[in-house]
């Protein structure tokens, strides 16, 4: 019977997590900087990252889906105002595909972490480069198949985003380490041993 209160528990804590991160995504899609290229400068793409490294990759991954949802049936809550179906339109599509996908990157890497505040900085900021990653690679297959560029032209397209997002990384990993170093629970990182 304990083991059934307690999966309950972690259910009501999964979808109250998700709702509240879901909600942080959404606020940060209408802090957004235009571009002549046409994708524009979000922070929206950081919280995804941040919501993975703080949550985990699963826990992460429901609140994407939760703000996917809301951007599914028409509320404006994508960068710039935009819903999923005008945005999937477009030559974003890619991106948005990667930011379905990068919670899970992100929150595998991290997932090395230990509660030392090095070794978590090391490995929350890995998890940041590889929901990155991902994000930027389905982003330029989608340039590539939207917008008919080759992939000279795609990869070339990010080189203006990179100084932001290392600034959104540093940032993000700031944010994730004073998280976890004041709420340690929130994720099982592993303790430290002394020989480790």
């Amino acid at each position: 019977m304990q083991h059934v209160k307690d999966n309950n528990k972690n259910i009501v804590s999964d979808i109250a997590f998700a709702a509240v991160f879901a909600a942080l995504i959404v606020v940060l899609a209408f802090v957004s900087i235009p571009t002549a290229s046409g994708v524009p400068i979000v922070l929206q793409n950081a919280a995804i990252i941040l919501t993975a490294l703080i949550l985990g990759p699963k826990r992460g991954f429901y609140a994407v889906a939760l703000f996917f949802v809301l951007a599914a049936v028409n509320l404006p809550v994508l960068a710039g105002g935009r819903t999923l179906w005008a945005a999937a339109a477009g030559p974003t599509v890619g991106y948005l595909i990667g930011y379905l996908l990068s919670p899970l990157a992100a929150g595998w890497v991290s997932a090395g972490a230990t509660r030392s505040k090095v070794r978590m900085t090391v490995f929350l900021a890995l998890g940041s480069l590889a929901g990155f990653a991902v994000q930027y690679a389905f982003g330029i297959g989608g340039l590539i198949l939207r917008a008919g560029m080759d992939l000279k032209a795609a990869l070339l397209a990010q080189v203006p985003f990179l100084p932001g997002m290392g600034i959104k990384l540093v940032i993000i990993c700031v944010i994730a380490v004073g998280v976890h170093m004041a709420l340690p629970h929130l994720r099982n990182f592993r303790q430290l041993t002394v020989n480790a």
